[in-house]
């Protein structure tokens, strides 16, 4: 029988998946990474206590979930009366840096509540606003309006539209007893900053701040707590002779993967990895654009969602990005990139010698 590795390295470039709707709700669960992370396989930094308080808070707030849902029971009942707005805020949003662990904390929230995983939803905020493209508004309040728990994970505001959609959605699945936890590197209040004219959206920004109890985590990113440097980009010969000898490695340049993006929806990009087990790239350079640069986080963030290591040639990866847009309105989406991308090519370095 012939070695499936005969056959050649994959190309994502080739790869143009269809993602039906339902299989976005379906997929609304904590990413791989994450399935078996616990409370308790949480490994608070001594020196910072506010790590192991926000253990104890988020236990408590996964108990007092327990209950039967605000709108009269764990399935949605269409004849029951609207349940009262919540007086004090029902959820709870964790801030802090890069890689101090909220990913961790917030799938741990997800598996400590007690309802069935379809009561339960955890996805990135841009997999929230990809969901509400797909069914649509008012489907996606019926679909998630039944729900014990919404997990929303790097909860951003990037334009205005993003703005009103949100505030509006999380505004309804509270009336209708949902409770909310979210993740950001920006406290409540100060979303929209330094993106779009915040000012002018003021109510909307209120509002979402209005529906959370913040929870400041503070420490240094785990992924280089203790860790040798991420290692010197690779020669294109070494990528390529790795792709061939890794079964169900991708391999592709990476100026041809930047422009196959762009034609490719953000909502896609966990699918157009789907099969593969480790991505090699040729040929790596700085981001040429805003647009692009925003796409290769999506596409970072679902690589280490799915933990694929990440073998490459060319520029490090901390060279990506430019200097305006390492101290622009996005900059801490490029420096979760950089951090996220870091860790997989530490992860992909063994590939080289086998």
């Amino acid at each position: 029988m012939a070695d499936p590795a005969d056959a050649g390295p994959q190309a994502l470039c080739a790869r143009e998946p269809r993602v039906p709707a339902e299989r976005l709700v379906a997929e609304m669960v904590p990413p791989p990474r994450f399935d078996s992370v616990r409370f308790d396989t949480y490994d608070p930094d001594p020196g910072q206590p506010s790590q192991s308080e926000a253990v104890t808070v988020l236990s408590g707030f996964a108990a007092g979930l327990g209950g039967s849902h605000a709108s009269g029971g764990g399935k949605r009942r269409w004849f029951a009366r609207k349940a009262p707005v919540p007086t004090a805020p029902r959820g709870v949003y964790l801030d802090g840096g890069y890689g101090v662990g909220k990913t961790h904390l917030l799938a741990s929230l997800w598996h400590a509540t007690p309802a069935e995983p379809a009561l339960k939803a955890f996805g990135t905020f841009v997999e929230l606003t990809n969901l509400v493209g797909a069914l649509g508004f008012q489907q996606t309040v019926q679909t998630l309006g039944g729900h014990r728990l919404l997990c929303i994970d790097e909860f951003e505001l990037d334009d205005p539209g993003d703005t009103v959609l949100v505030s509006s959605l999380l505004s309804r699945l509270v009336e209708q007893g949902v409770a909310l936890a979210a993740t950001s590197n920006t406290l409540p209040g100060k979303l929209g900053e330094g993106r779009f004219a915040a000012a002018d959206f003021l109510r909307e920004i209120q509002g979402l701040s209005a529906h959370f109890r913040p929870l400041r985590i503070d420490g240094q990113d785990y992924r280089h707590r203790g860790l040798p440097e991420a290692p010197a980009p690779f020669s294109d010969e070494q990528v390529t002779k790795a792709a061939y000898a890794t079964e169900g490695a991708s391999l592709d340049d990476f100026p041809g993967l930047l422009e196959h993006l762009a034609r490719v929806h953000p909502s896609r990009y966990g699918a157009l990895t789907d099969g593969i087990s480790a991505v090699c790239l040729t040929g790596v350079g700085p981001v040429p654009d805003q647009s692009t640069a925003l796409r290769l986080v999506v596409l970072a963030d679902r690589l280490y969602d799915r933990e694929i290591p990440v073998l490459a040639s060319g520029v490090p990866f901390d060279r990506l990005f430019s200097e305006e847009m390492l101290n622009g309105g996005y900059r801490k989406k490029y420096f979760r990139a950089i951090s996220r991308l870091t860790a997989l090519a530490r992860d992909a370095k063994p590939l080289v010698s086998q």
